[in-house]
């Protein structure tokens, strides 16, 4: 038996370019098969502004990879009991996987895992395009080619399910149910169990009166928040990475010398950057919605109504002010709290064990 993944294009200051280096070892070490990885080969590394991918380049390397993937099947390459993962399952080219697996008789199984899409509003898709009928129904259509849809947070099942109940015409909570008895819904953590040892060597940093916006600069991030509230401090430093042009080493070294990693996101399904923050004792200073609600415990969350949006914001900015005060000067008091979120969040939300076990059930 073989497990094919099919990754998503590597963007270096990206987890995405780290997981072409470590998800098939760590895969490998579960899955007492052959692993094979089906690349699109180069990308652009410029994104389209404000987005995770290029919005062109993405549909060049999907192609590419469905190219391999029909000639495969044309060798006969693709045998029953294969597995083939999707690192992003927002991938059009599972449909045609689907349709030539069904016609070609050839029993594989199929899984992905979701990071976003238009059934989110506050998405670069759900912004842009929306509920139109032809990307709800795709994205349905690839939702029932997966065999296993796989999730890092409650969160994320809830909002996709508030998109596709209806398609079955059920409830939320019946629906949600129905497909995690029958596994077509898996909640696992995100595959990134090599964080904890890249940053190891970041931990003990000097820090600064540092405050950092690592996410990317985008409406639903609400960057404008974080600049408004430099002008309240004369002894911090605020810096908006992704503005900075830094390679991953030079953004874990600016993790690193942090004191806080800050989000005002309005969209977020799991949140990598606030994890790394805490990895490397950067307080993470959430607010209390989305991913941020079961994976944070109050210490590091803020009333969800303060950064709502840009009236909220400036309704409450002396409680915004006041809490990145309280984690300055009282910092040594909130880093104690630090080792035990970690170990919180190393096991149920960044480390890919339920993955992997989903996978060699069904390969075996």
């Amino acid at each position: 038996m073989t497990v094919f993944i099919v990754d998503i294009e590597a963007v270096d200051t990206r987890y995405t370019k780290q997981w072409k280096e470590h998800l098939p070892k760590q895969l490998a070490k579960h899955v007492k098969t052959d692993i094979v990885v089906i690349s699109g080969g180069d990308t652009p590394q410029a994104t389209t502004p404000g987005a995770f991918l290029n919005f062109g380049g993405t549909n060049v390397y999907k192609s590419k990879q469905l190219e391999q993937i029909g000639e495969m099947f044309c060798k006969g390459e693709v045998k029953d009991g294969d597995y083939f993962l999707y690192t992003d399952a927002w991938n059009p080219t599972v449909i045609q996987l689907k349709y030539m697996a069904e016609l070609l008789g050839v029993n594989i199984r199929i899984g992905g895992l979701w990071h976003a899409g238009s059934y989110d509003p506050a998405d670069f898709l759900g912004r842009l395009i929306g509920d139109r009928y032809w990307v709800r129904h795709a994205e349905y259509s690839m939702f029932q080619c997966y065999d296993h849809n796989y999730f890092a947070t409650d969160f994320h099942i809830r909002l996709f399910a508030k998109g596709f109940a209806k398609y079955a015409s059920e409830d939320v909570d019946t629906w949600i149910s129905k497909n995690t008895k029958s596994e077509k819904i898996v909640r696992c953590g995100w595959p990134m169990e090599y964080l904890k040892d890249t940053l190891d060597s970041y931990k003990n940093m000097p820090k600064k009166n540092l405050v950092l916006f690592p996410h990317r600069v985008a409406p639903e991030k609400q960057v404008d928040i974080f600049r408004d509230l430099q002008a309240e401090f004369d002894d911090v430093e605020f810096v908006v990475c992704q503005e900075q042009n830094l390679t991953k080493d030079e953004y874990h070294k600016l993790l690193g010398e942090a004191k806080i990693v800050f989000s005002a996101n309005l969209q977020e399904t799991l949140g990598i950057s606030a994890y790394e923050g805490a990895l490397v004792n950067a307080i993470p200073m959430v607010p209390n919605r989305l991913s941020y609600v079961e994976m944070y415990p109050s210490a590091f969350k803020y009333n969800s109504g303060w950064t709502k949006d840009w009236k909220s914001y400036l309704a409450n900015k002396d409680k915004v002010v006041n809490t990145i005060r309280d984690y300055i000067d009282n910092y040594d008091t909130y880093i104690s709290k630090l080792e035990n979120l970690n170990e919180t969040l190393n096991e149920d939300f960044f480390s890919g064990d339920a993955l992997y076990a989903t996978i060699w059930e069904n390969v075996r």
